[in-house]
């Protein structure tokens, strides 16, 4: 096979890709090679993707931020995904976390809050595995 007709099908399955969700150029990298596809080709590809706008790691970052936080998700857990994705650069201030810990807490446990230590101890700790930081617990309780 031509490496100019392997480069059309490493497009291709890329942009089939895109169509379907937003993806990251780590994501893109990752499942080409699965496809078995050169690396020289796939980082040619996904730059063209980036080139022609249809790739941006911007805007999925945006979209993933979006999603994570519509599940209920804190920003220590978003932010470490989002750099197990291969994106470095987001930003996570345009939300209000503590007000989403204090939802999260209220949908999982109701809205009294428990004066028994056990009670609350284990609260913070379903908080804490979404992914909400110290402050963001304390302000929700």
């Amino acid at each position: 096979m031509t490496n100019q007709s392997q480069q059309n099908r490493c497009y291709s399955a890329a942009l089939k890709m895109l169509m379907r969700r937003e993806h990251s150029q780590l994501e893109l990298l990752k499942k080409l090679q699965l496809k078995g596809f050169d690396d020289s080709i796939i980082n040619s590809s996904i730059s063209l993707l980036a080139e022609q706008n249809y790739q941006s790691d911007k805007r999925f970052s945006e979209a993933f931020i979006l999603m994570r936080y519509s599940q209920g998700k804190g920003p220590l857990k978003i932010a470490f995904e989002l750099k197990g994705r291969g994106i470095n650069k987001f930003n996570l201030t345009t939300f209000d976390w503590s007000k989403l810990a204090k939802e999260v807490r209220i949908k999982k446990f109701g809205h009294d809050i428990s004066l028994d230590f056990k009670d609350q101890a284990k609260q913070k700790r379903f908080l804490q595995s979404r992914g909400f930081g110290f402050d963001e617990i304390n302000q929700a309780f």
